[in-house]
């Protein structure tokens, strides 16, 4: 089935953001001795070139850039960052696609949960404040380009991007047709356009995955809890049950570890474990995340 004109048009001007934020990706994976993962034929995923993870429940979910610790052509690593882009053009599609990104990216989180990724979006087009809100209520980092500015990146290498509701079928295809002719150094200047025109968005997100790449461990609480449980019906019942308490009573049986990891950024970590084993694999677990 030919794909439409208007499609077509979409996936390009998407595959120019991803391109704004390849060069910089790639530049901080050297720094912090990461791979950088991007849609690219991989052994590590048997020379598919689709970004793919699985959750915890089985469901594989699409991406566009991962930075893996330990990762490289060959091997899978540890997730530090999942980055999504998108490209919307009207705002009765935006809370789709916030809801779309999120459904891929917010049960990787979940799954790598030790890991403390990294969650950003860089979106560009048409986005409603209450697309945005949704995604900073999930944590994600954002950079969000408007879609005037998109069609004057493009528009500095001569091609114009700007369509509505109204601009006919063949209108849109002289404008892919445009795109296509493009050379990589004009369609790497286009980028290179997308980031100067919303530099200090691009420079806060970097410094937000920077800070979050650099965390360091600062401290670990590790709390034994022995006694017998109890439940109570109201709170009432809990008041006399806490006053009642005898503090200096010997000790009962052991009941779980209670593990608190916090980093010099904020983030912080918490864990319940009844087996000692399980409570010390989730502390190694981050001797190799940091």
């Amino acid at each position: 089935m030919a794909q439409s004109p208007a499609h077509r048009l979409g996936q390009i001007i998407g595959e120019e953001l991803e391109r704004a934020i390849h060069k910089p990706l790639q530049e901080i994976a050297e720094e912090f001795g990461l791979y950088l993962d991007y849609k690219h034929p991989r052994p590590a995923r048997g020379g598919k070139r689709k970004v793919a993870w699985t959750d915890s429940r089985g469901n594989v979910h699409d991406l566009d850039y991962v930075l893996e610790e330990g990762g490289s052509e060959e091997s899978l690593g540890r997730p530090r960052a999942f980055i999504e882009s998108a490209w919307c053009r009207y705002t009765k599609h935006s809370r789709n696609k916030a809801q779309e990104i999120q459904g891929a990216i917010a049960p990787l989180s979940e799954t790598y949960h030790d890991c403390h990724p990294f969650l950003g979006a860089v979106l560009a087009g048409v986005f409603t404040d209450g697309s945005l809100a949704q995604f900073r209520s999930h944590k994600f980092n954002l950079v969000y380009c408007q879609y005037d500015t998109i069609v004057q990146a493009f528009a500095s290498e001569g091609v114009d991007v700007a369509t509505d509701e109204r601009t006919s079928e063949g209108d849109l295809q002289r404008k892919v047709d445009a795109l296509d002719r493009l050379t990589e150094a004009q369609r790497e200047r286009i980028a290179e356009e997308i980031r100067r025109l919303h530099a200090d968005q691009f420079d806060q997100f970097f410094y937000e995955l920077r800070t979050c790449l650099n965390r360091m461990i600062e401290h670990v609480f590790v709390l034994t809890l022995s006694g017998l449980s109890r439940q109570l019906a109201s709170i009432e019942d809990a008041v006399r049950f806490v006053e009642e308490h005898d503090e200096a009573a010997p000790a009962s049986e052991f009941v779980r570890y209670e593990l608190n990891i916090r980093y010099t950024n904020g983030d912080e970590i918490r864990g319940s474990f009844r087996e000692k084993a399980k409570a010390i694999d989730f502390l190694r677990s981050f001797a190799r995340s940091v």
